[in-house]
C-alpha cells in the first residue's frame, strides 16, 4: 500500500513519516537547511504479514502544490497531518479538496504535536477537524492524536496504517505497464534511473519499454520494488526502473514508462470535471494546468454540454493542452487556475481518441455518460449501436488499457460481429446487409442494360466508410446463399440478366480468338479492324457493349482484354505481392512477357477498379482476385 502525506506547511508529515518508518525524507540541501520539504520524499516500511508499506512525502507549501500533486496521484491511502496547535489551515483544506478530487477514499488522520498543546486545545483541534472534514470522503476517517518527538501514538497509527494495507484488495493487473515517472537521477555502475507509482499492468527485468511522449525505447537493465531489488514489478508499487539506452537528460518528471501498445501521445481529450463548491463557475475556454500522473501542463477547458460549471457542479468538457502529455480513459487529473495558485477542480479521463465533428451533439453526450461508467461494455455496446462502419477493437482496447482476455469476452458477451479488428453490433450488421441488397437492386434500376456493379462501387453505394474487409465478410454471406451471384467482375442480384444480342454474339466469337491469341497483349481496335477489314468504329461499339456484360474489359483507350486475361493477370499480380510484398511495373512485365508499357497499363487498371493502390512508383493489393469471378 503506498500511503500519500497531505497538509500545511510545518504541520511535521515529514518528521512523522521518520517515526513511522525511521527514514528522514528531506533528502535535498535545500530542504536540510530550510527545515521544510520542497520536493516529494520517499520511505518505505516492511508490514508484519509480510510486504513494504510506501510513503510518499509531499511539500505543504502552497507554492509548491505542484510537487505535492506530482506524488499525490498514485496513492491509495491519504494521511492528512494537522499540527494540534495551528488546526486546519489553508493547505489543510486546498490538500484535503484534491484528495477528493482524485476520489481517494482511504485514510486517516494524525493530529500532530500533541505535546505542545494543553487538553483543551487539543480537544478544540479534534472538533475543528471535524466539522472541516463533515461531508468530505475522510469524514469518517479514524484520527490518531500523536507527537513524533516522544513517540506518543505513533505505535496506534502504524498499526492502523498495517491494518489497512493487510485488508487492501490487492490490484488488478489487467491492461499493459503503465508507470508515472516522478523522478530520474543516474546512479554508477546503474546508469539512469526512473523512480514512479506504476498504474497498471506488470513489468519484469529485461522488458523493453517506451519512454512516453517522446517515444523513445530503453530496456529494463533491473528494478526495485519498494525500496527491494526485485525480478518484477505491477500495479499498486513503487518501482525503480535500471534503464539501459536512456540518458537521464532525455527524462523529465511527468513521463511515463510503459508498454509500447500504449504509447499514444496527446494534445486533447474528453473528461468529466467537477469544480469545487469554494471556487467561481468555470466558464467555457478557461485557461489552467493540468496535472496528471506526475505531470504539470498549461491547457484550456472546452466545456461540451454548458458554457460553465457552477461551483459544486459538474460537466463534460474536452481539455485542449498545451504540449504532448500520457493519458489514458480512467486516469484522474487536478486543475488549478492559470497562474497555478489556486486548485479550482478535477475529474477523470474518458476517452483520449475524441471526435473531431459533432463534439456537442446529443448523441456524443450519450457516449461520453456511457464512457463514464465503469463496465467497458457500456460504451462499447453503444459504440457498435452508434457507428454504422464499426468499432476499433484495437483503439477501444487502447482507450481503457484492456487486454486481449477481456476484449475477446466482452466481444463474446454482447454478441458482436467481428471482422478483424472491427465490431458490429447484430443490429448493424444486418443494417448493413440489407443496405447491400438495397444498392445493388437500385443500380439494377437505374442501369438495367449493366450487366451489376463492381465489387469497389458496391461497397461505396453501401457505405462509403466501410472498410474493405468489413465489406468482403459482408458481401460473402449473401454470395453463399445466393442472394447475390458474381459474373466475371460484376455483382447483381441473380433474377438480373443482360443477353448479348445474337448478331454481337456472333462477332464476338468471330473477334474474340484474336484476343486469346495474345491474353497479355492483345491488339487494339485499329489493329483488329486492319486485320479482318471490319470498320473500327464497329469494332470500337461491339468491345464497348461486351465489357457492359462483363466478358471484357477496357485496360487502356481502345485496348480491350478478355475476363478470363484479366482474371488470370489478377492472380499474377496477388502471386508477385505475396513474393515480393509489392508490385512494380517491371516484375509484372518479367511475369508475362512483353513491353513495360502495357504492364504501365495493366497495373494503372488495377488500381483504376480498386484492386490495386499506388504507392509511388509500387502498387500494393486492396481487393482479392475473387472480384474476378476467379
Amino acid at each position: 500500500m503506498i500511503i500519500g502525506t497531505a497538509g500545511h506547511i510545518d504541520h511535521g508529515k515529514t518528521t512523522l513519516v521518520k517515526a513511522l518508518t525511521g527514514v528522514d525524507c528531506d533528502r535535498l540541501k535545500e530542504e536540510k537547511a530550510r527545515g521544510i520539504t520542497v520536493d516529494l520524499g520517499y520511505a518505505y516500511a516492511p508490514l508484519a504479514q509480510g510486504g513494504v508499506l510506501g510513503f510518499i512525502d509531499v511539500p505543504g507549501h502552497e507554492k509548491l502544490i505542484h510537487n505535492m500533486l506530482a506524488g499525490a496521484t498514485g496513492i491509495d491511502f491519504a494521511l492528512l497531518v494537522i499540527a494540534a496547535d495551528d488546526g486546519p489551515m489553508p493547505q489543510t483544506r486546498e490538500h484535503l479538496e484534491i484528495i477528493e478530487l482524485l476520489d481517494l477514499r482511504r485514510g486517516a488522520i494524525a493530529l500532530t504535536k500533541i505535546d505542545l498543546v494543553s487538553r483543551e486545545r487539543q480537544a478544540a483541534a479534534e472538533a475543528e477537524i471535524r466539522a472541516l472534514l463533515a461531508g468530505s470522503a475522510l469524514a469518517d476517517a479514524p484520527l490518531f492524536p500523536v507527537a513524533a518527538s516522544n513517540g506518543q501514538g505513533i505505535a496506534e497509527l502504524r498499526q492502523h496504517l498495517d491494518a489497512a494495507a493487510a485488508a487492501q484488495a490487492a490490484p488488478v493487473q489487467q491492461g499493459g505497464f503503465r508507470l508515472a515517472i516522478d523522478r530520474c537521477f543516474t546512479l554508477g555502475g546503474i546508469g539512469t534511473v526512473v523512480t514512479g507509482t506504476a498504474f497498471s499492468g506488470e513489468v519484469k527485468v529485461g522488458d523493453s519499454l517506451l519512454l512516453s511522449p517522446p517515444g523513445k525505447t530503453a530496456r529494463v537493465r533491473s528494478l526495485r520494488v519498494q525500496d527491494s531489488p526485485s525480478e518484477t514489478g505491477h500495479a499498486g508499487q513503487r518501482i525503480a526502473l535500471a534503464l539501459a539506452g536512456l540518458e537521464k537528460n532525455e527524462v523529465e518528471r511527468g513521463m511515463w514508462a510503459l508498454s509500447a501498445a500504449l504509447h499514444a501521445p496527446l494534445r486533447r481529450f474528453d473528461a468529466r470535471i467537477r469544480v469545487l463548491a469554494s471556487q467561481p463557475a468555470l466558464q467555457h475556454w478557461t485557461p489552467v494546468h493540468l496535472h496528471l500522473g506526475a505531470e504539470d501542463v498549461p491547457a484550456r477547458v472546452a466545456l461540451l454540454g454548458s458554457n460553465e460549471i457552477v461551483p459544486g457542479g459538474e460537466a463534460w468538457a474536452q481539455i485542449m493542452l498545451d504540449r504532448e502529455v500520457g493519458a489514458l480513459a480512467g486516469d484522474r487529473f487536478i486543475l488549478r487556475d492559470a497562474s497555478a495558485r489556486h486548485t479550482i477542480g478535477g475529474g477523470r479521463v474518458l476517452d483520449i481518441f475524441p471526435p473531431n465533428r459533432k463534439k456537442r451533439s446529443p448523441e456524443r453526450l450519450a457516449m461520453l455518460a456511457a464512457l463514464a461508467e465503469d463496465d467497458p461494455a457500456i460504451a462499447l455496446r453503444l459504440a457498435t449501436e452508434q457507428q454504422p462502419a464499426g468499432v476499433d477493437l484495437v483503439q477501444y482496447a487502447l482507450n481503457r488499457n484492456l487486454d486481449t482476455a477481456t476484449l475477446d469476452e466482452l466481444v463474446r458477451r454482447l454478441a458482436l460481429k467481428q471482422v478483424g479488428n472491427t465490431v458490429f453490433s447484430a443490429a448493424r450488421w444486418q443494417a448493413l446487409g440489407d443496405a447491400l441488397l438495397a444498392a445493388l437492386a437500385g443500380e439494377h434500376e437505374r442501369a438495367p442494360d449493366m450487366p451489376g456493379v463492381e465489387r469497389d462501387r458496391l461497397r461505396r453505394l453501401t457505405l462509403p466508410t466501410l472498410s474493405r474487409a468489413a465489406f468482403d465478410s459482408l458481401l460473402a454471406e449473401p454470395l453463399a446463399d445466393g442472394r447475390i451471384t458474381q459474373t466475371h467482375a460484376w455483382l447483381h442480384l441473380p433474377e438480373h440478366r443482360i443477353q448479348m444480342a445474337s448478331t454481337d454474339r456472333d462477332l464476338w466469337l468471330t473477334l474474340k480468338p484474336l484476343l486469346d491469341a495474345a491474353p497479355y497483349c492483345p491488339p487494339r481496335v485499329r489493329d483488329i479492324a486492319k486485320a479482318t477489314g471490319i470498320g473500327e468504329e464497329s469494332v470500337r461499339s461491339l468491345f464497348k457493349r461486351v465489357a457492359r456484360i462483363g466478358e471484357a474489359y477496357p485496360v487502356a483507350h481502345d485496348h480491350y482484354f478478355t475476363a478470363e486475361a484479366v482474371a488470370d493477370l489478377a492472380h499474377r499480380v496477388a502471386a508477385i505481392e505475396a513474393r515480393d510484398g509489392l508490385t512494380r511495373a517491371a516484375a509484372l512485365r518479367d511475369e508475362i512477357g512483353g513491353g513495360r508499357k502495357v504492364a504501365i497499363h495493366i497495373l494503372e487498371f488495377f488500381d483504376r477498379i480498386g484492386y490495386t493502390r499506388r504507392v509511388r512508383d509500387t502498387h500494393v493489393l486492396r481487393g482479392t482476385p475473387a472480384q474476378f469471378g476467379s
